[in-house]
């Protein structure tokens, strides 16, 4: 059973996983004075910081209420934990934020656009398909091109497939594995640019409507599928960015999430914003935010979780940009480049310390601050491009 949070205790803080999202959730917990431990699927972890790391199956209840035990309380950094195993947790007494009923919304793609469409937010038009001459009939409605995409376990572009037209219809169901996996599709949105956001979202109490805070609208590049860069704020107006961060406060609340959680929309040709998807984490677009606002989404993430009151999001200076470090190739962990990229003025490195590097591995970031967002990017992309992972 959980120890209260009103212990004198240092509240101990159980991670559903160990990557880089783990690592600066756990950074920021230590500097509240929290205590940290994880649990990891993959049978060889690296812990990215000193803290224990106990290996099991995490879709198991039982390997998860053993890895709670003494825990105040329990959050993720992914969502591919079963919502099933994790409400297990819930049932033994344990506090577990995001709830268990909030991933089951999110993790399967289809339920969560139904979850936002059914909360009147703006989405494409999709459906579920069980067969291939499901896909025709959706193409009939929607039109030529269609995105298919699995429910569950998609990220970063994985688990989708683009159809062009009729050709293209039975190899996209056998990329993805149809009929093994439960498949759906989405009407193709050619939007002229991608935005995002963090709502973060305090755990209530007493009843009471739980304290929100949302970060500026950013700007994001995707490369490959993976975010590239991300700068901010965002090149919208003021009535846009105000639309865009009501849309995503009524998205979070449609989930019921807690914590810091990652809102992605595309931006339309004539405007309209409509939500591509919900991360129910922390997320990759709100890395800048350890050095440009007052508080991190890491933080705001661990106070939510605790049931503290939340920090301001506001930034510390007018813009920012992220820019993500990938692997060039397999082999060597430490950037070479690693002294010359130091010498940019400006220029924040957060190299994450994974054991090797792979080609598009998330390896590090950096992040710069400026007077405009192109300015913030520049000094980032020089720090950037000076990196380089594996054996070149």
């Amino acid at each position: 059973m959980s120890t209260p949070l009103i212990s004198q205790n240092r509240p101990l803080i159980a991670i559903l996983g160990s990557g880089q999202l783990a690592k600066m959730m756990a950074q920021a917990a230590a500097q509240l004075g929290c205590r940290i431990k994880t649990l990891e699927a993959k049978p060889n972890p690296e812990p990215l910081l000193n803290w224990p790391v106990q290996v099991g199956d995490w879709n198991d209840p039982d390997t998860l209420v053993a890895f709670a035990n003494g825990a105040d309380v329990v959050t993720l950094e992914n969502e591919f934990i079963e919502a099933d195993a994790l409400a297990e947790l819930e049932e033994e007494g344990y506090a577990l934020h995001p709830s268990a009923a909030t991933m089951a919304r999110v993790q399967d793609k289809l339920l969560q656009k139904e979850t936002l469409a059914n909360a009147g937010l703006p989405t494409a038009q999709f459906r579920a398909v069980e067969t291939p001459e499901e896909i025709f009939a959706a193409a009939g409605d929607f039109g030529w091109p269609l995105i298919l995409k699995r429910r569950k376990l998609g990220y970063d572009g994985k688990g989708n497939a683009t159809i062009h037209s009729s050709d293209d219809v039975h190899s996209a169901w056998e990329k993805l594995g149809g009929g093994a996996y439960a498949l759906f599709v989405e009407q193709f949105c050619p939007f002229k640019g991608e935005i995002a956001t963090i709502i973060t979202r305090a755990r209530p109490k007493n009843g009471e409507s739980p304290q929100t805070v949302a970060y500026p609208i950013v700007s994001t590049l995707q490369q490959d599928h993976i975010c590239h860069t991300v700068s901010a704020p965002a090149d919208l107006t003021p009535e846009q960015a105000a639309i865009a961060t009501q849309i995503a406060l009524k998205a979070v609340e449609a989930i019921d999430g807690t914590g810091s959680i990652g809102v992605e929309f595309f931006v339309m040709p004539d405007g309209r914003l409509l939500i591509n998807e919900i991360a129910p984490r922390v997320h990759n677009s709100g890395h800048y935010s350890i050095e440009a606002c007052h508080c991190s989404q890491f933080e705001n993430h661990i106070r939510a979780i605790l049931g503290w009151p939340l920090g301001s999001s506001a930034m510390r200076a007018p813009a920012a940009a992220m820019v993500n470090l990938l692997g060039n190739s397999d082999g060597l962990a430490m950037p070479s480049g690693l002294n010359a990229a130091l010498t940019i003025e400006g220029a924040h490195l957060h190299i994450y310390g994974k054991s090797r590097s792979m080609k598009g591995r998330k390896m590090g970031h950096v992040t710069a601050l400026g007077e405009t967002p192109a300015a913030a990017l520049a000094s980032a992309l020089r720090a950037a491009e000076k990196l380089r992972f594996g054996q070149i």
